[in-house]
């Protein structure tokens, strides 16, 4: 069974991890616009694929889904979930398991102005966020809000144009700078996007902060969910974590996996303080920190594959150990 990871950019760790799991019984294909990426390397197959806007492309994914006889696709960027998830039904008429989240719940995911609706219709803590900056300003002053605060995309991944703010001068100028960043970014091409709206501002998060893994199978049933304490971070993404046994953020993790119903892996930062957990935001795909819960056990690849071949994945993909710590280091790769 071939499978097809697209948008996988620099994450070729996945790209091994899915090749392990195949075990030599099919191929992983790599679907990228740019070939100088590390995940294209990795691949037994690498294919340049045109911009994800472009008019053509569902029908390119089909045609290299055909050609290669690829039985499940997993799209590894928030911007193109949206796109692939209008298509499921077509993919799905031609024998194709596209590994992707309802829309709705990728506009859920996406869109954080709406992952704060959603909590606060689940009855979780939340912080203070607006899109305003006057009512910023506003609720500094009535002392509704602190400083600092941060100043980020409301739709966009791995800390694209985020700041962190002192004070009054600095809220207004990185306000600004943000809304050019976004045009010069590939965010402005999201197909959601409200310009008037296009920026957060929300206040820092207190506790320390921890990876959830919240793990679904293709039918939206919950099945687990794995807890690691981030030690370090780099460019948005984890680069130090420990798994660890924290009921609180496993029970948080089976709550939003059983009412939000997505599909597979949803990566989820939250900040814990020892009584409150408070969510950051929700990505409905593999992220950054699943490498060390699958460095600490788990398998959700192999679950995938399973699922493609509708058998039930083995209990033990789903089973971590605690207090595994491990890091993310740098490897040189030559192109093929």
């Amino acid at each position: 069974m071939n499978v097809l990871l697209t948008c996988a950019g620099r994450r070729n760790y996945l790209v091994d991890y899915f090749k392990e799991a195949l075990n030599g019984e099919g191929e992983v294909y790599v679907l990228n616009s740019n070939t100088d990426s590390a995940s294209m390397i990795a691949a037994d197959e690498a294919i340049e694929a045109p911009f994800l806007y472009a008019p053509n492309y569902i029908n390119f994914v089909l045609d290299v889904c055909t050609k290669y006889d690829i039985k499940l696709v997993v799209s590894l960027f928030d911007i193109e979930l949206p796109i692939l998830s209008r298509q499921k039904k077509m993919f799905e008429s031609k024998g194709i398991l596209l590994a992707v989240s309802d829309e709705e719940v990728i506009r859920i995911c996406n869109d954080k102005l709406l992952t704060i609706d959603y909590l606060n219709k689940m009855k979780l803590p939340t912080l203070y966020t607006t899109t305003n900056l006057n009512d910023a300003i506003e609720a500094i002053i009535n002392m509704k809000a602190s400083y600092p605060l941060f100043i980020k995309p409301r739709w966009g991944m791995g800390s694209i144009a985020i700041q962190m703010v002192e004070n009054e001068e600095e809220l207004r100028f990185f306000y600004n700078k943000i809304r050019k960043d976004i045009d010069k970014s590939y965010i402005k091409h999201y197909d959601s996007i409200i310009v008037e709206e296009s920026i957060i501002i929300q206040e820092r998060a207190k506790g320390q902060e921890y990876g959830l893994d919240i793990i679904n199978d293709m039918k939206g049933n919950y099945i687990t969910t794995f807890v690691k304490m981030k030690i370090e971070m780099r460019s948005g993404e984890t680069d130090v974590a420990m798994t660890v046994d924290n009921k609180a953020l496993y029970d948080l993790g089976a709550m939003i996996g059983k009412d939000l119903k997505h599909i597979g892996n949803l990566d989820v930062d939250v900040f814990w303080d020892g009584s409150k957990a408070v969510v950051l935001e929700m990505n409905a795909r593999f992220g950054g920190g699943y490498p060390f819960s699958h460095l600490a056990g788990a398998n959700i690849p192999k679950a995938y594959i399973s699922w493609a071949k509708n058998e039930v994945p083995e209990v033990s993909n789903f089973v971590i150990n605690t207090g595994v710590k491990s890091l993310k280091g740098i490897k040189m790769l030559l192109f093929k």
